[in-house]
């Protein structure tokens, strides 16, 4: 029923919880694609910490008969991703990046929504955030007491701007991956959002309320650095890359707040460090900042100083913030 995707790049330390969390599936009608995309530090003279010299006979003993493992050239993670669904020989799809895990019933439940609600473009459930060791339920936006169902993605997401679907947590049709030709190649940074919007703009999206899977947010900031600071060149990032909505937005109007809203926040680091100014002002200039928190005016709008001012304080506080919750661990 379901092929499991795990795109594998340097992350050597993590793939073995990855992988024995989609073992270890009550519901046992799967097949599992590693797909490793050029690592470096597998079977390395000196692995990362943790990394115990895995080599690729490792994963492929941790497959255990359920899957293959695929080595490629570096070639990004959209990539991996679609070269694993174009090996995919179940009818539905599910990904798991190789440092973030399961629970037991992942499948079997994905299974029971997919029977309850069998016309849906895309299913979902919650998951858990493992950030400074802790762990949380992530927040996705739906009302309160809501248990599983049909949800307007645009309007969930643009009310809190918490994501209700997550890569890690998600399961398409693969007629619909198809269709919507998978992931966009050229995109590093939002690349899951574009593909979830191409897919709720045609299809139901179908959520489960219930936690059953970790996203963790640890390894994202060793690997990636502080991600809301690093700039990224305009044709690898989503949000400039969203021409092809305008037609849609201006028939929808949550999807004309949600576009707003991530515009204004995504593009803030540019401005802060006034990185491609002429194409951010060009975006900026399209939002309706009657959709936006009033407060993020002043960022585009008032001297560069000044924002910056403000940011650094900002900044300031939030390590503050993050060393107090260590010392007090």
């Amino acid at each position: 029923m379901f092929s499991v995707i795990i795109p594998l790049y340097n992350k050597a330390p993590y793939v073995e919880k990855a992988i024995r969390s989609v073992a270890a599936q009550t519901f046992r009608e799967f097949e599992l694609i590693v797909i490793d995309d050029g690592s470096t530090d597998i079977a390395a003279p000196q692995p990362p910490k943790g990394g115990a010299g895995l080599t690729y006979s490792d994963i492929e003993q941790l497959i255990d008969g359920k899957g293959i493992l695929i080595k490629q050239k570096n070639s990004g993670v959209s990539t991996a991703r679609n070269n694993g669904v174009a090996l995919a020989s179940y009818p539905y799809i599910c990904f798991l990046d190789a440092d973030d895990w399961w629970a037991p019933t992942f499948l079997e439940e994905m299974k029971a929504l997919i029977e309850e609600f069998p016309e849906a473009g895309i299913y979902g459930t919650g998951y858990y955030i493992v950030k400074h060791s802790r762990i949380r339920v992530a927040t996705i936006g739906v009302d309160d007491g809501f248990e599983k169902g049909e949800i307007d993605y645009c309007r969930v997401y643009a009310k809190t701007l918490c994501m209700p679907l997550w890569t890690g947590a998600v399961c398409i049709p693969k007629p619909v991956f198809e269709e919507e030709k998978g992931f966009k190649p050229a995109l590093k940074l939002g690349e899951d959002f574009d593909l979830w919007i191409r897919i709720a703009l045609k299809h139901k999206v179908v959520l489960l309320n219930k936690p059953l899977a970790y996203y963790n947010q640890d390894v994202e900031q060793v690997n990636r650095g502080v991600v809301d600071e690093k700039i990224y060149e305009p044709s690898t990032f989503v949000t400039f890359n969203l021409d092809y909505l305008k037609n849609a937005e201006n028939r929808y109007t949550d999807l004309k707040i949600l576009l707003d809203k991530l515009r204004v926040y995504s593009l803030l680091r540019y401005r802060i460090q006034n990185a491609y100014t002429n194409k951010v002002n060009e975006i900026i200039s399209t939002v309706d900042f009657n959709n936006v928190d009033k407060s993020f005016y002043r960022y585009y709008f008032y001297p560069l100083f000044i924002i910056r001012s403000w940011y650094q304080f900002l900044k300031i506080g939030s390590k503050l913030k993050t060393t107090l919750r260590k010392l007090l661990k």
